[in-house]
């Protein structure tokens, strides 16, 4: 029988990578400087964002490869030489799509399900669902391809997901909340219901970052943006597990398919300040952090077990010149300065109405002080 070893590279036909930096610094080797790339830096702060998408329908916009490709290029474009990574246009909640679940994105409201889980019967529905990932995702295998190829090098694709429990708290709450009344209701009446639910969300999850990788992504994230809004005690449950079982499991499955290179992985679980020291030890190579941390008190508790990324608060791009260089100062020096073990974000996303020049303002310093 023939080893994994033996099989082809399904990649090794893409263009060669001309910038690596963030791929260095994610297998932690010492770099020249910080590399940078923002969270959200395709969408909707652009005014070519608006253009290309000329009011169609979000999911729609995604599934439509040339387009999304397009979309995920822009910023690559705009800001040339400044962004050290692309990532893919897309979004978390393909992933209940491809459960069977429907997703509607409302205009100026976010995310909405028809049918969110509340009883039982809806939960074994979506359990007894055969995922097809191939089949169901195509479209953001072929957007994935076709970027890679655009981008001729330039500079690594990220593919993602969301978390586990971020995509249950969505598909259960059926959309976004303020109090997580259904969800925690759900956590706190039905465990082991939860626990079914999350496993095949995330042998899905696990699935669909592989094949995103034979697609074209070079680097990996996982957002759990909802994990702050467990508790130390309930995030050791029905977080951490599932997190730690897609580092786990994921290279076992990029071996199984012939990836040959290591692709970095990156979590990011907003608002769960109590869990970093768990997360440094959850299997990934870079942890991202929210703008609550004081860098110096991360940089402290990871002690040089992974790299970490962020974590400007996104609010600081609405004011001035002076302050977004300040605060980038603040920053990249409370993270050591930035030659290792760092990689430049925002502690989230950015916003519709930020001003795209103060961006470039925020990257041109962030590259002249990391390069100091």
């Amino acid at each position: 029988m023939a080893s994994f070893d033996s099989l082809p590279d399904p990649t090794e036909h893409f263009p060669k990578l001309k910038n690596d930096l963030i791929i260095r610094t994610a297998l932690k080797e010492k770099v020249e400087r910080p590399p940078c790339w923002i969270m959200r830096q395709a969408g909707r702060y652009l005014p070519e964002y608006h253009e290309v998408k000329d009011g169609r329908d979000f999911f729609e916009t995604c599934r439509d490869a040339e387009t999304a490709s397009e979309i995920t290029i822009q910023p690559i474009r705009r800001y040339k030489g400044l962004i050290d990574a692309a990532i893919i246009f897309s979004d978390i909640l393909v992933i209940p799509q491809a459960m069977g679940m429907r997703v509607e994105m409302m205009e100026g409201k976010g995310p909405h399900f028809p049918e969110p889980i509340r009883e039982d019967e809806d939960a074994y529905k979506v359990l007894n669902y055969h995922t097809d990932v191939l089949h169901e995702l195509d479209w953001a295998f072929k957007a994935i391809t076709m970027t890679r190829e655009k981008l001729d090098g330039e500079v690594p694709l990220f593919g993602f997901i969301g978390g586990p429990y971020t995509l249950l708290t969505y598909m259960i709450e059926g959309g976004g909340s303020k109090i997580f009344r259904f969800v925690k209701e759900w956590i706190n009446k039905r465990p082991e219901l939860t626990h079914k639910l999350l496993d095949k969300i995330t042998d899905v999850s696990i699935e669909f970052l592989a094949q995103q990788v034979v697609a074209g992504c070079q680097i990996l994230q996982v957002f759990e943006s909802w994990g702050g809004e467990l508790g130390s005690e309930d995030f050791d449950e029905f977080s951490l597990p599932y997190l730690r079982r897609i580092s786990e499991k994921l290279p076992l499955r990029l071996k199984e398919l012939g990836i040959k290179n290591k692709i970095p992985l990156t979590v990011f679980s907003k608002g769960s300040w109590y869990a970093l020291d768990k997360l440094c030890d959850s299997g990934y190579d870079t942890v991202g952090l929210d703008w609550s941390w004081d860098p110096k008190e991360a940089v402290k508790i990871n002690n040089g077990r992974v790299n970490l990324q962020g974590n400007l608060d996104p609010g600081v791009i609405y004011g001035s010149k002076e302050v977004i260089t300040k605060k980038v100062e603040r920053m990249i020096k409370g993270f050591g300065g930035g030659k290792q073990n760092y990689i430049v974000n925002f502690g989230h996303g950015t916003h519709p109405f930020m001003d795209p020049d103060q961006i470039k303002w925020f990257l041109e310093e962030c590259h002249r002080i990391g390069s100091a």
